[in-house]
């Protein structure tokens, strides 16, 4: 973790560092931003791309875990894997706004083996989990301070193949700063409307810097630090680090009608490769270490920082590989 912290700290400070250039970029609106960049501006915290299968697999790893106040001894999960898919399209476009909708589907499945607390032994556990989510997206485009601004809104709603569980809104806030060939600069708000979250405003900040060698420095905090760069013909590498989430709903597992939801926060850290196919489809492969600071069960009506049931699991290594198509391409803005 220190490690991750000081390369991204050090990424930060290069990337500020580097001199700036006048915006110089054809085709602009009134408020002088080109219309691929509030495309790139809008999509930079989007829920999901156009279209994207993957699928994911962790290595076998131990963990801790405690109930409540009590610690309990050393288990361990010897397969952990997903099937992600998710579709995020626009209904109405008109000049200053859109109105778009997201549909995404996660399948996840897990087999352990729980050592017992008070008896010793080993209880198996085998099981999957189904999680399902869809919204409504609006995205206005303004201006304020005299600088081109995006809005956005979502309501979404989210549950499992029983039951649906919760409505949740998201609000966010970006302003482009700066706008040109090299570098892209964007500064914002992220409000999360759900009862459950435990950081529900956050500020993002967004960089992109072309240098000169052909190394890309990519920032979009709180959720990516890469750095990339463009190999063979139409291929990218990065290396860098991520911020993905697990979430799914557990039905009757104290024998009661009471619903949890467990989550888990991972910090992705490796290479991937992208690779262009076509004009708008883009294979990706990645690995790493995946850092989990901690994965919780909590009451539906709950909070994430309330949780009845916490593990701590051990840093792993993982895979992923996927499939999407975006008409922007992730491997570079089109002039």
């Amino acid at each position: 973790m220190k490690k991750a912290l000081v390369t991204s700290g050090m990424l930060m400070l290069s990337a500020a560092s580097f001199s700036q250039t006048p915006d110089s970029i054809p085709g602009r609106d009134s408020a002088g931003v080109s219309k691929r960049v509030q495309t790139y501006a809008a999509d930079k915290f989007a829920i999901s791309r156009p279209l994207n299968i993957e699928f994911a697999h962790t290595s076998p790893y131990n963990f801790t875990a405690k109930a409540e106040d009590n610690q309990l001894p050393e288990s361990r999960v010897s397969g952990f894997s997903q099937i992600k898919i998710s579709s995020n399209f626009n209904v109405i476009k008109r000049k200053s706004w859109t109105l778009g909708a997201t549909l995404g589907y996660r399948y996840t499945h897990a087999e352990a083996d729980i050592t017992k607390p008070a008896a010793g032994g080993i209880m198996p556990f085998d099981g999957e989990f189904h999680y399902i989510f869809s919204s409504v997206n609006f995205t206005y485009f303004s201006k304020l301070f005299n600088k081109r601004t995006i809005y956005t809104s979502s309501i979404s709603v989210d549950g499992s193949d029983k039951h649906f569980e919760r409505v949740k809104g998201l609000i966010t806030g970006t302003m482009i700063l700066k706008a040109n060939q090299r570098t892209k600069l964007m500064v914002g708000l992220f409000v999360n409307i759900d009862p459950s979250s435990q950081t529900p405003v956050l500020p993002t900040f967004a960089y992109e810097h072309k240098f000169n060698n052909g190394l890309v420095v990519d920032m979009t905090l709180p959720k990516s630090l890469y750095l990339r760069k463009h190999v063979l013909t139409n291929g990218r590498l990065s290396l860098g680090t991520e911020i993905d989430r697990t979430s799914f709903y557990l039905y009757n597992i104290d024998g009661t009608d009471q619903r949890y939801e467990y989550r888990q926060l991972d910090l992705n850290s490796g290479l991937t490769y992208e690779h262009l196919i076509g004009k708008y489809f883009v294979f990706t492969a990645k690995t790493g270490m995946k850092i989990t600071p901690s994965g919780r069960v909590f009451r539906k009506q709950d909070s994430f920082g309330d949780p009845v049931y916490q593990t701590t699991p051990d840093p792993a290594f993982y895979f992923n590989v996927g499939i999407s198509f975006n008409p922007f391409t992730v491997l570079g803005i089109k002039k």
